[in-house]
């Protein structure tokens, strides 16, 4: 390919990649977005086979990888639930920082003693960040399946074992850069993925969308370095691009959050264990009917529905909307109030809500509805619990503790749609739930919707 024209398209795909995270900034224009990404990344697939010293057993080498990739990525992305879309994006995520670590030391073996200390560094900071998000992911999949518990996982003395392992990962790398021996390298890809698995235990079940975007924003800075290493310009603008834009995100949520950074990470070593509930008291809780719901919500004047994990599982995102276009019909204000951290990943509400085509200006941030709860009749919480729960105010020590939340306390009536009284992922009471203005409705959630939707249909 011309020399030329070779950098022409990767100039294009850079645009089409800057483009993209344009238009996923936003809830309307995600899906231009997506497509536009899509296909930049397709041209830049493309591309990597007119690159320089490109040889025809390298094109076969890589053609068998893609196939790999299609055969396992294709069936596995087909049939995945919503509600495991977060564990696919955090292997994926994963897979991504191991990639390009891998990439790394092979580009270091070959490079051998030639090597310059500049692709040397940027080869030490590839392996190290890599493994750290491939491990870490890995820990963030194993939480989200609930294969290993939620739970922040802490043991005596855990901060200093992480301090030393990272001591001890800075140190090898160290090594590597002056020694430039495989055995180095070795022992600094093992403590890098310890380090990773450490990183990620303290950090409880409801701080977990933070991580996925941090170690996000990880894999991107692991690709940026290997865009170096590799002298790929995609490679580095893709890289940068994850990294920045990861790194934003992770802000944000941590701001949602109500906590630093540092906190989230490793808050988990320095909280103070709650007080047991006394007398083991067992309290009732007022329930509701399909009927009862249904007359409510035909008399409200201004109706949000705060959507939750439980309305993923439940697969109920087009019943729900049914049953907020029959609203609306009747003449009442529907609004969905959306929580940042609402779900298992950031934007998780909002994917699941767009794939019912629920209108965009629907969709209300925490920050505008929350003002409108006071004149709100009725707030339907579907699935959700922590992001509601005003322990995040009143209960210093919790997990959630200085969380923002959605305040659907000050509405006139509140009703939780819960298949029991199993609290949230955070695993902490909800206050609200023994609150007299609050009913449940227990039951499958898309179960409960249809019926409370063709009770109201019959008023």
């Amino acid at each position: 390919m011309n020399e030329n024209l070779y950098g022409v398209l990767t100039l294009f795909v850079s645009v089409c990649f800057i483009l993209a995270l344009k238009g996923l900034s936003s809830p309307k224009s995600a899906r231009r977005g997506n497509l536009i990404g899509a296909a930049g990344a397709f041209i830049a697939t493309d591309l990597v086979f007119f690159s320089p010293g490109m040889t025809h057993q390298h094109k076969w080498w890589i053609l068998g990888a893609i196939f790999f990739g299609v055969i396992v990525g294709v069936p596995a992305a087909r049939k995945i639930q919503m509600t495991q879309m977060p564990q696919l994006v955090a292997l994926f995520n994963g897979v991504g920082g191991g990639a390009a670590a891998l990439v790394a030391i092979v580009e270091y073996l070959k490079l051998g003693a030639g090597a310059s200390t500049a692709e040397v560094v940027a080869t030490v900071f590839t392996v190290i960040v890599g493994c750290v998000s491939f491990s870490g992911s890995v820990i963030t999949f194993l939480k989200l399946q609930e294969i290993m518990t939620t739970r922040p996982v802490v043991f005596p003395g855990g901060r200093f074992v992480i301090a030393a392992t990272l001591l001890g990962t800075l140190a090898s790398a160290e090594w590597v850069i002056h020694s430039l021996g495989n055995t180095s390298l070795t022992v600094m890809a093992i403590l890098a993925l310890l380090f990773g698995v450490l990183f990620v235990l303290p950090v409880g079940g409801a701080d977990v969308p933070i991580v996925i975007s941090l170690l996000n924003a990880f894999t991107g800075l692991t690709v940026a370095a290997s865009g170096y290493v590799l002298q790929s310009t995609l490679l580095i603008v893709a890289g940068t691009l994850v990294g920045a834009s990861g790194t934003i995100l992770t802000r944000l949520m941590a701001a949602a959050m109500g906590r630093s950074l540092f906190g989230t990470l490793f808050g988990a070593f320095t909280a103070k264990p709650q007080a047991a509930v006394e007398g083991g008291e067992v309290r009732s809780v007022k329930s509701s009917s399909p009927d009862d719901v249904a007359i409510l919500l035909n008399y409200a004047q201004r109706v949000v529905i705060v959507p939750g994990f439980g309305l993923a599982v439940a697969q109920a995102q087009h019943t729900v909307r049914e049953l907020a276009d029959l609203l609306t019909a009747k003449g009442v204000d529907v609004a969905y109030g959306i929580h940042p951290v609402a779900g298992r990943m950031p934007g998780h509400m909002n994917v699941l809500l767009a794939e019912a085509n629920v209108p965009y200006e629907q969709l209300v941030e925490m920050d505008e509805v929350n003002p409108t709860f006071p004149q709100t009749d009725v707030v339907l919480v579907v699935g959700a619990n922590d992001v509601v729960n005003p322990a995040a105010k009143t209960t210093p020590g919790c997990p959630i503790y200085g969380m923002p939340i959605l305040d659907v306390a000050e509405a006139g009536n509140v009703i939780f749609l819960k298949r029991s009284m199993r609290p949230g992922f955070a695993g902490i009471e909800n206050e609200l739930l023994y609150d007299p203005k609050t009913s449940l409705l227990f039951g499958d959630a898309k179960d409960s919707l249809t019926k409370v939707v063709s009770a109201l249909k019959a008023l």
